[in-house]
């Protein structure tokens, strides 16, 4: 086609859109949607902020309220997009439309923002709009303690020579890929009395070949052969938000059952790993100045009555119980067990309650455990509940957890592990910060195990942003991550990103990784998000210089009244 039909035909485009905030706007918003699971169309990646892109290139956006529909749409996005969290509980569902109405606020951040550094300081969209994604993705993933799921960046984990940028700049380095080249296209198209242009084709090529030369120059060539064997345990069973005691002895001999038959696949092994919470026997810790909590003199009237010796006695028992179950456990499968399972810790007149990893030697000994740090809002902890009881009974949840104030690593089979949580790893500074602490003390693992249970999202698609985040952390931290998780998916991979080998879809199955310690490093474990936070300070300028351009437009006088004598 020529470049009179290229332009002809972009007069056409424009006069059907360029006056239709919600056409565009929508249009992106399918696209990105479309290369997200379920669908999983990642190409489409590559277009889907154009139609944003194409806002923002306009001299003024049509409408009455134009930032507010940009809103709306967000929110209809991310509705979608996260539809799974209406699953685990009715009331989940008010976390569901609280989380996209907050989520919906980043589309009408980014087009203004952008539009300031375009109209305002006279700068390429090709630039600009890379940088303002890149710094609210960072937004993101700390504000109402982080979220990062559904990233544009992700939509890419197959493309291993892409993501490699991760170990330089975190994932939000390959978000800042994708805009850069959408942006690019965005800018081919004629566009606001512009005619076509095909310049941009040509940062566009520099920049992807350059993030591949240097994917394909820090991948890993070979590695040191594998010293340890980690069977990764993946049971089927759909979890509710409701205490079922009945459940407990089911849940458990399920994955006694899977371990046996993955021993009885694999061999001997060292280390088995069960998920988050499948170990159903309570794991009890208490010093000699633990009490009976005031709270439960109320709600327990059978031990109102006990004196500290009773208690204490009550105490011995639960915790000789459990690590009774853990040693006869251990010594049966002939291997040490990494197990996710809910910790109580008693103090003088309080009780606190852990997500915990407990590791237990193949003799049966209890070597350590790791308590979550990372709390999820609303889904493990209600704020200031400590302080107001009351507030836990107006949410599905029956207790709160408290955080864990360190991370743990282990030494199995001469390589050291450290285990996370459940959504632990979707945040990128998290999961760096367990490893840089452990840096610190020594003890700096070579091998990242998370324990989950997506089992609340029934096999929907909230199981394939889960992995994608493992795949971003393991180039990251340049580290394998092994996944075990309950209803799915379990899955082994590598320190380049590569999926080794992944559990199914709300099934049971068995994986066995044989890793080693590899010994590589990254910059960004170093020296963290030192690229997103210059583009996150930069979104704060533009915001800065709106609001100083804003005020200028619309000086408030204050004069004086005029008051008539009397």
């Amino acid at each position: 086609m020529s470049a009179v039909g290229v332009n002809n035909l972009g007069s056409r485009f424009r006069n059907i859109t360029e006056h239709s905030v919600v056409g565009l706007a929508v249009a992106s918003g399918v696209l990105f949607w479309a290369a997200l699971p379920p669908l999983d169309f990642w190409f489409l990646a590559w277009i889907a902020p154009v139609g944003w892109l194409l806002l923002i290139r306009l001299r003024q956006l049509p409408g009455r309220r134009p930032y507010l529909t940009l809103w709306f749409v967000g929110f209809l996005f991310w509705m979608a997009a996260i539809h799974w969290l209406r699953l685990p509980h009715w009331a989940t569902s008010f976390g569901w439309v609280a989380l996209s109405a907050y989520l919906a606020w980043y589309l009408p951040l980014f087009i203004g923002l952008t539009r300031v550094a375009v109209h305002r300081l006279h700068l390429s969209v090709i630039v600009a709009a890379p940088v303002v994604w890149a710094g609210l993705e960072l937004a993101r993933a700390h504000l109402l303690t982080g979220f990062t799921m559904a990233s544009l960046g992700h939509t890419q984990y197959r493309w291993i020579a892409l993501i490699q940028i991760s170990d330089l700049v975190g994932g939000y380095g390959v978000c800042f890929v994708v805009m850069w080249v959408a942006a690019c296209i965005a800018r081919i198209v004629p566009w606001e009395g512009q005619r076509v242009a095909f310049w941009p084709l040509l940062p566009a090529m520099i920049l992807l070949a350059a993030v591949l030369a240097y994917g394909r120059l820090n991948m890993a060539t070979s590695g040191p052969p594998p010293t340890a064997r980690i069977a990764l345990i993946q049971g089927s069973i759909d979890i509710e938000l409701k205490n079922d005691p009945s459940q407990r002895d089911f849940i458990q001999q399920h994955y006694l059952d899977l371990s046996r038959e993955a021993v009885a696949r694999f061999g001997q092994v060292d280390l088995i790993v069960w998920p988050e919470t499948m170990f159903r026997e309570v794991l009890v810790v208490f010093d000699e100045h633990a009490t009976l909590p005031e709270a439960w003199r109320d709600e327990l009237p059978h031990v109102r009555d006990w004196s500290q010796a009773e208690f204490q006695r009550s105490l011995r028992q639960a915790a000789d119980r459990t690590l009774a179950a853990l040693r006869a456990m251990a010594r049966q499968l002939d291997a040490s067990l990494l197990l996710g399972l809910d910790t109580q810790v008693f103090s003088a007149g309080e009780v606190r309650f852990f997500n915990s990893a407990a590791l237990v030697r193949r003799d049966g000994s209890l070597v350590g455990r790791y308590d979550k740090m990372h709390r999820v809002l609303f889904g493990e902890y209600v704020p200031f509940a400590e302080y107001f009881p009351w507030l836990q009974r107006f949410t599905p949840l029956p207790i709160s957890l408290t955080a864990g104030k360190s991370p743990a690593s282990f030494l199995v089979a001469g390589v050291r592990i450290a285990p996370n949580i459940c959504y632990e790893t979707v945040l990128p500074h998290v999961i760096r910060r367990h490893v840089r602490d452990l840096a610190a003390r020594h003890e700096e693992p070579d091998v990242l195990i998370n324990l989950t249970n997506d089992g609340w999202f029934w096999g929907s698609s909230e199981l394939d942003m889960h992995l994608v985040c493992g795949v971003f952390r393991a180039v990251e931290c340049r580290k394998p991550l092994l996944i075990a998780a309950n209803t799915g998916f379990s899955a082994w991979i590598d320190s380049d990103g590569r999926i080794i080998e992944r559990g199914p879809r709300r099934d049971t199955g068995t994986i066995l990784a044989q890793v080693a310690a590899e010994h590589r490093t990254s910059l960004y474990l170093k020296y963290g998000d030192w690229f997103s936070g210059s583009c996150l300070v930069a979104c704060l300028g533009l915001a800065a210089g709106a609001l100083l351009g804003q005020a200028r437009r619309n000086p408030i006088e204050r004069r004086p009244s005029k008051v008539s004598s009397p």
